[in-house]
């Protein structure tokens, strides 16, 4: 599967909004590049703390709620950055969207920037005929808060160019991540997302959970 090239992405491949990858000084790096396309993260996070309003915290993939997280929104604090607890992690959205072709696979990888802070992002691929903002997984490895900036690069999406057309596209299939609004939790087949409204975020908007109280100082 051949790598898209800068401007093969240009023609091929739907960003909205699409950068070059200029120079921008005191600014993660983000845009097109050689072969791939450094995405932001916007200003939305979901900063994961242990405190919840039901006892002991549990991380269940088929039941994961929102009372797991403090929702922080930069353009709201007036801060340009968030802070994630040593240890733990938040989830984000691209300010990008976008629209994967047919006969392609997109693969995320991390910044160097962050990683060589022990900040690690994590996207699974982004099957053909996905659409939307791509929710992302900033992981803090150390043992010290980690300040992640928003409207800035945070990871590279490389883009896959298949031989042969694939039967089943992301689309045919519904998938359920498909164009997805806010930042979305994980489902599963079948089951309710306990708590949570259409978009993935509560029923009450970007309001905090009632466990803000015990979620470490700063981590706004």
């Amino acid at each position: 599967m051949p790598v898209l090239s800068d401007t093969q992405i240009r023609e091929l491949v739907y960003i909205e909004p699409f950068a070059s990858n200029e120079k921008r000084p005191g600014v993660v790096s983000f845009g097109v590049s050689s072969y791939g396309y450094d995405v932001r993260v916007g200003t939305k996070f979901k900063i994961f703390t242990n405190a919840t309003s039901g006892g002991t915290a549990v991380v269940d993939p088929k039941n994961f709620t929102n009372d797991l997280f403090l929702t922080i929104d930069t353009a709201e604090t007036g801060r340009d950055h968030i802070i994630i607890p040593p240890n733990s992690f938040a989830l984000a959205e691209t300010v990008e969207e976008i629209r994967v072709p047919r006969d392609v696979l997109a693969i995320c990888v991390g910044k160097s920037t962050y990683a060589r802070c022990g900040i690690i992002v994590n996207v699974t691929p982004l099957e053909p005929e996905w659409r939307g903002k791509v929710t992302i997984e900033i992981s803090n490895t150390t043992p010290l808060p980690a300040k992640i900036y928003a409207n800035e690069g945070i990871a590279q999406m490389v883009f896959l160019k298949a031989d042969r057309v694939c039967a089943t596209s992301y689309a045919d299939k519904k998938g359920k991540y498909q164009d997805q609004v806010g930042l979305t939790l994980p489902m599963v087949d079948g089951l309710g997302v306990d708590g949570l409204g259409v978009d993935g975020l509560g029923v009450d908007g970007l309001s905090a959970p009632s466990s803000q109280a015990r979620v470490p100082a700063g981590s706004h």
